[in-house]
């Protein structure tokens, strides 16, 4: 079936205004204007976070769905997919965020407006722990781009918690993904935009 649905998650700190999400957005308007597209801000609590995604795709069709999701927000799709059953597409998957925000606890600021703040509280770190997912169901409905040269997560331990499914692996690159240009058509051909 045809994606008719797409929902893209962006990471810790970011927004909807990232590179890679941008990017997205273009090429599914371009290339596929009968997609509907949800790119939302996530709130920092992420029991609120879950909350607005169950929501906002609560009418999608399960089966003509799907979900990208970078860094923070391939965790959260990795949730919305063990959840929903759809597809999804992770780029440098954040695998233990409630490991590795624990040291973030405070005030932060967004990454594409330094004049935005927001709080992230302790009490993040076990909603966080309460999403978690075990091993993937169904493998075949899962691609990740996974760059060695990330500078954040180990791309061992990303590679290591997906087992069997579909992985591109670069041997550069970095956390963003800087040169998403030249895997968003791997990116678009798993998805199978309508």
């Amino acid at each position: 079936m045809p994606t008719t649905h797409l929902l893209y998650l962006h990471g810790f700190r970011s927004s909807p205004r990232s590179f890679k999400a941008q990017r997205m957005e273009t090429e599914v308007r371009l290339r596929h204007p009968a997609v509907q597209w949800w790119c939302p801000q996530l709130p920092p609590s992420p029991r609120a976070a879950a909350a607005l995604l169950a929501e906002g795709i609560a009418r999608w069709p399960r089966d003509r769905m799907a979900v990208v999701g970078s860094s923070l927000g391939g965790f959260y799709a990795t949730w919305v997919a063990e959840e929903t059953g759809c597809r999804a597409v992770l780029l440098n998957p954040a695998v233990d965020p409630a490991r590795d925000l624990a040291r973030h606890i405070g005030e932060q600021t967004a990454w594409h407006d330094p004049h935005e703040h927001f709080y992230f509280a302790a009490e993040y770190v076990e909603e966080l722990r309460a999403l978690e997912k075990g091993p993937v169901r169904h493998p075949e409905h899962y691609f990740a781009v996974i760059a060695k040269g990330d500078e954040v997560l180990d791309w061992r331990e990303m590679a290591g918690r997906y087992p069997g499914i579909r992985t591109k692996l670069l041997e550069g690159s970095d956390h963003a993904i800087s040169d998403f240009e030249e895997h968003i058509g791997d990116v678009l051909d798993f998805l199978r935009l309508a």
